[in-house]
This record gives C-alpha cells, structure tokens and sequence, in this order.
C-alpha cells in the first residue's frame, strides 16, 4: 500500500529531538550555583558590603589554612580517628543489632519504640555527663559521636529489615541456618539499599556529633580549633575549619553514595545477564 512519505515527521520537543539532557543541565545549574558562591564569597567582603569580622574574604581564609596547615592537619587527623572510631561502634553495631530488632518481632515490639524515643531527646544536653564518665579527652567525644549516630541507623536499619520477605528467612531456618546466619546471609543482603541510607545518616552525624563535642569541652580536634579562633575573633580561621569540616562532610557523604552506585550496578548487571545464563 503507497503511502504519503511527506506527512512522517519527528514533532518538534519530541524524545527523539536533539539537545542537552536533563541530567547536564542539573549538572551545569549545580555548579554555576557553587561558582556563584565562590566569586559572591570572594567579591562581598572586599567590597564592604558585610564586615570581614563576619565575613572574611575567601582568599584571606585560603591563606590563614595555607599559613597553618601544618595545625589544621594535626587537628584534623584526630577528628579523624575519633570518627573513623565512633563509625565503627555507630554504623557497625547500630547496622547489626537494626538488622536484629527488625527481623525479630518480640524484640521490635519491646525495643523500637524505647529507641525512637531516645532519639527524639537533643543527646547534647547530655554532653556533659560524658565528660564526667569518660573525661575530657578521645574516649568521650568517641562514645558520644557512637551514641549520636547509633539511634538513626538502628531505626533505619529496623525499617528495613521489616519490608524482608519472611519466606526468605524461613527457608534459611528450614536449611538450618542459625539466628545469626539468617541476619548475615538473608536479612542484611536484602536490605543493603536501607542499610546504605542508614549508614549514610548515621554517619553524617557521627561527624556532627565528634565536631560539636570537640567545640563544647576538648583540647584537639578540628572542633576544638574551630572555637579556638571563634574565641580569638579570627574570623579566616573559622571559615577555615569550616571548609575542613564541610570537606570531610561531603567526602563520607560521596563516597557512600559511589558505594551505593555500585552496589546498584552489580544488582543490575546480575539481573541483565540472568536472562541469558538460562537454559
């Protein structure tokens, strides 16, 4: 049958147009908005529309961390351990025993709530108690940070566990797999999406909670130097700390996020090839 070929056209804005994709303009608008930032931080103060008191100069803030870099990085380093500690009880245990609370129903319904309502309480007013268990040093700021980011990745983790197929774990349990073995083998695998946005959160404010105690009552830390300048009226200096703390923020944050991403990208490549591995 002849047909008009005249009339077969693409519409114009259709799928099949030709232009920049949504992902490059989110791409491009993200970092036009960070440039911005930079020069606005740069150009206000030298041009004394806010007080360098409250504002320095990004340059001056470069050159006080460039001048001192050899403290920032002492300082740092020990924010660092007492996070990379504090991660390991926070996210480790609070993953684990989430994974537990959730897959167990008596346990759920006995502890859940009692863990939501201690995170529902500000635990920095709880600081000093700390202090006084523990002393001013590592050991508090450590278990304080652990207790800060332990309660949001157990609830995380909890909900997680929750949506598990239970066929999954009964199958295990009818194979003879013990208690412990159905968590690892069954319930964490099932729930690594919720367990990595619980890490992911948990994390985040394990920093926050090594930073603040750090800035209320210690003697090193990136905290500590922190509101040491603020104390001094430096002003370069607490930005300085800032962009470290801001530094090491993004840094967790992104590589959760490549780990989730490749997480993702085994699952699908699995599913991709399952098809043409079956008979």
């Amino acid at each position: 049958m002849a047909y008009d070929q005249s009339v077969t056209h693409v519409p114009r804005g259709s799928g099949a147009s030709v232009g920049i994709s949504l992902e490059t303009k989110a791409r491009i608008c993200r970092y036009a908005i960070i440039a911005a930032v930079i020069v606005a931080w740069e150009i206000v103060p030298q041009l004394g529309l806010v007080p360098r008191l409250f504002l320095p100069s990004l340059s001056s803030t470069l050159a006080m961390l460039m001048a001192h870099s050899g403290d920032f990085a002492v300082q740092m380093l020990v924010t660092l351990q007492e996070v990379g500690m504090a991660l390991v009880f926070a996210c480790g245990f609070g993953i684990l025993f989430g994974l537990w609370v959730g897959s167990t129903l008596t346990v759920r319904k006995a502890l859940l709530p009692v863990v939501s309502a201690l995170f529902a309480v500000p635990l920095v007013v709880l600081y000093p108690l700390f202090t006084a268990w523990f002393g001013i040093g590592s050991a508090s700021k450590v278990v304080f940070a652990s207790v800060y980011g332990l309660l949001p990745t157990v609830l995380g983790t909890a909900a997680g566990a929750q949506t598990i197929d239970r066929q999954l774990t009964q199958a295990a349990r009818s194979m003879g797999a013990t208690r412990l073995q159905q968590i690892l083998w069954v319930t964490l695998p099932a729930s690594v999406p919720t367990v990595l946005a619980s890490f992911r959160l948990g994390g985040a404010l394990v920093i926050v909670g090594v930073v603040v105690a750090e800035m209320m009552m210690s003697s090193a830390g990136i905290g500590f130097l922190l509101s040491k300048y603020r104390t001094q009226l430096n002003s370069s200096g607490v930005f300085a700390a800032i962009i470290l703390i801001l530094a090491l923020a993004i840094g967790f944050d992104l590589a959760v996020q490549a780990i989730e991403r490749r997480w993702t990208g085994g699952v699908r490549n699995k599913a991709a090839r399952r098809p043409a591995d079956a008979p």
